[in-house]
């Protein structure tokens, strides 16, 4: 920095990025000092962009030194890579919004820019504006009553339908909802925020419509959202189509109007700022502003005082990470609503990571292990994840967790409805990663837990999967009412059909019953079930979360595996929550953790828990899950991370060497006293 000033970048000309060159030049914190740009020799770009050094490409800009922070202002489906990589490359980033195409891309930038120690800011720049500031406090301050409806629009109309045009490509990710369905909905939960003292509220329920076009984006588009406090927000935005824009908000004593919000009542140069007050019987109150400082001038000095403050978010009313994330589960669901997925989302076009790379197949940070029958090493954590309904959303972390080593992937055939398999399928194929990875199947869920289901599952398995065999397979349920050997024979002849190459078991099976069945496959010449996925974790499952689950954890079940020396795909291996400060003997809210967990035999195991963490600099969740690593027959967790933050908080488990004697004191107690 010079002169006490943030040296800004401009990644990508281009007509807001001129704006916020203006913006700059308006500001007290910041200098434009360099523009990235494919085309360096276009005409006009010195001129446009006074006092920047030109440069050849994006990644010289963030290769420049003298470069502080990026201005990302290129179209929307470059923000998640270029934002990644400027925060690889130490670089302070404010993007244009919408920050991302979804949620899941913007938790990944986060997720960059929180291992980099870096500003990642979201570019509405009408957050910025005082404004913005004057209108919450109208607000807060009970001028309209109480809010009870917004209605918002941000609509403009193109001459025509231009398909070479950014906003109606659907390889740009085009339409109305991402490029200005943004504003109004972040703009109804700050008002919903307001309402009630907090920074923003999220809506209980996403309700969408829009109207896709000749290239499959949508030309104008509305949603209605509802909040817990009765407000209701009325949303809508358009590229083809003129709207008035104006923001209303509608109370019990009057109502705001705001016109042309989005520029302050300007340009994209000067906003000036009015709000109109109208209630009931009195005179329409007319608040001036009179900002004469340039309009983006207000964003560029709220995210340099952030990046000076040593900060990684704006301040409120900017939009935090939060805020960020929230505005676009919003625009997903709107999306899903309308049934809006680019092109460029799908299989065929995302080849590369979401940072723009080849997969890398060279991971250390999960080791591998060898488990007795399976042909091939597996990583010594499992992966499910069945949250994901997309493959846009899902292969963030897919890639994340293949990079970091990871190469078993816990599947079912009821999971998602089948989605899950569909989408690990589509991963596998994309990437080219089929033969380097385990994948874990499950069949005969109840109620249709009975042997000749299994072929006829496993067979739609492997057609979603997009692959001729699985490498391990569980039963999903056990039907007791079934001889056990009905359910081996069923198995054994896919294992020799070649659909099953490697383990087969119970998931949620007893000890009795795997018992029989090994028994039974020994005397009869079959393959004998090799492998169990029942739960296991330090916290013992007081009764089952679902029927028909099976606990392993209790001390009868734990020399049972260890003298069969059987391998255990351990469900549930954190004790869902039990080891986070979601629980406590001081906390009963949450249903399922008091019903499952809440023992004092386990509690106590919480405490200790607690006290190794603290020792090792670690949390409980991490001894947990060691725990389960650690102990003396296979065991292999099965963990469900939601985002990459998630996925690199479990991996520092891994750190953690339990000895026999770690183990024993965790389980048992003072008895067995940890040196």
């Amino acid at each position: 920095m010079t002169s006490g000033k943030i040296r800004w970048g401009i990644l990508g000309p281009g007509s807001i990025a001129k704006s916020f060159a203006g913006g700059v030049a308006g500001s007290r914190t910041g200098e434009l000092v360099a523009l990235g740009a494919r085309n360096p020799a276009k005409p006009g770009l010195a001129e446009t962009f006074p006092g920047a050094r030109i440069l050849d490409g994006y990644e010289a800009l963030l290769a420049d030194r003298q470069v502080d922070a990026v201005y990302i202002s290129i179209p929307h489906p470059g923000h998640a890579e270029w934002a990644i990589k400027a925060a690889e490359a130490g670089k302070h980033v404010l993007c244009e919004k919408p920050l991302a195409l979804t949620a899941f891309e913007a938790d990944a930038m986060m997720h960059a820019a929180r291992k980099a120690g870096t500003f990642l800011g979201e570019a509405f720049m009408y957050r910025l504006h005082p404004q913005t500031r004057q209108l919450i406090e109208l607000i807060k301050s009970g001028a309209i009553g109480e809010v009870r409806m917004i209605k918002s629009s941000f609509g403009f109309a193109m001459p025509r339908f231009m398909p070479e045009h950014r906003l109606y490509a659907n390889e740009l990710a085009g339409g109305g909802i991402l490029d200005v369905g943004g504003y109004p909905v972040s703009m109804a939960r700050l008002i919903a925020g307001a309402a009630v003292g907090q920074p923003f509220l999220e809506p209980d329920k996403v309700v969408g419509a829009a109207h896709l076009g000749q290239s499959g984006v949508d030309e104008w588009a509305s949603a209605l959202l509802t909040f817990a406090n009765g407000i209701v927000a009325e949303v809508s935005c358009s590229i083809s189509l003129d709207q008035d824009n104006v923001l209303r908000i509608l109370g019990t004593r009057g109502r705001i109007e705001v016109p042309d919000f989005w520029f302050a009542g300007g340009n994209r140069d000067v906003g000036p700022g009015r709000i109109e007050v109208i209630r009931s019987g009195a005179a329409r109150e007319v608040i001036s502003l009179g900002e004469t400082r340039h309009l983006y001038s207000f964003e560029v000095d709220a995210a340099g005082e952030a990046i000076l403050a040593g900060r990684q978010e704006f301040a409120w009313p900017g939009m935090s990470w939060a805020d960020s994330l929230g505005t676009l589960r919003v625009l997903d669901k709107w999306r899903h609503a309308a049934g809006l997925e680019y092109e460029i989302e799908k299989p065929a076009k995302r080849v590369t990571t979401l940072s723009g790379r080849s997969l890398r197949t060279d991971g250390k940070a999960i080791p591998k292990r060898a488990i007795p029958d399976l042909p091939r090493q597996a990583s010594v954590l499992a992966l499910g994840f069945e949250d994901f309904r997309s493959f846009s959303s899902g292969s963030i972390l897919l890639d994340a967790y293949f990079e970091a080593g990871g190469n078993l992937f816990d599947t079912g055939f009821v999971y998602g409805a089948g989605y899950t398999e569909a989408l690990l399928g589509q991963w596998l194929k994309n990437r080219g990663v089929r033969e380097q990875s385990v994948i874990i199947a499950k069949g005969a869920h109840s109620p249709l837990c009975y042997p000749d289901v299994i072929a006829k599952q496993l067979a739609q398995s492997l057609d979603r999967l997009q692959t001729d065999h699985v490498d391990i397979y569980f039963m999903h349920r056990d039907n007791p009412d079934v001889p056990v050997d009905e359910f081996v024979d069923a198995m054994d002849a896919e294992a020799r059909a070649g659909r099953i190459r490697g383990l087969f078991g119970g998931s949620n099976w007893t000890t009795e019953r795997m018992d029989a069945a090994i028994a039974y496959a020994e005397k009869n010449g079959r393959q004998r079930p090799g492998a169990l996925s029942n739960n296991f974790s330090l916290a013992e499952m007081l009764e089952p979360i679902w029927p028909g689950c099976i606990t392993s954890s209790t001390d009868a079940w734990k020399a049972w595996l260890t003298a069969r020396q059987m391998p255990n795909f351990a469900w549930s291996s954190q004790g869902r929550g039990f080891f986070t400060e979601r629980a406590g003997r001081d906390r009963t809210d949450n249903e399922e953790l008091v019903r499952v967990w809440y023992s004092e035999k386990n509690f106590g195991r919480r405490d200790r828990a607690i006290e190794l963490a603290r020792k090792l600099g670690k949390s409980p969740i991490h001894v947990a899950l060691a725990y389960v690593l650690a102990q003396p027959f296979p065991s292999v967790p099965l963990i469900g991370p939601r985002t990459l933050d998630e996925l690199e908080d479990s991996l520092k488990a891994l750190d953690i060497k339990l000895t026999p004697e770690d183990v024993a004191w965790l389980d048992e107690g003072p008895e067995r006293r940890r040196a």
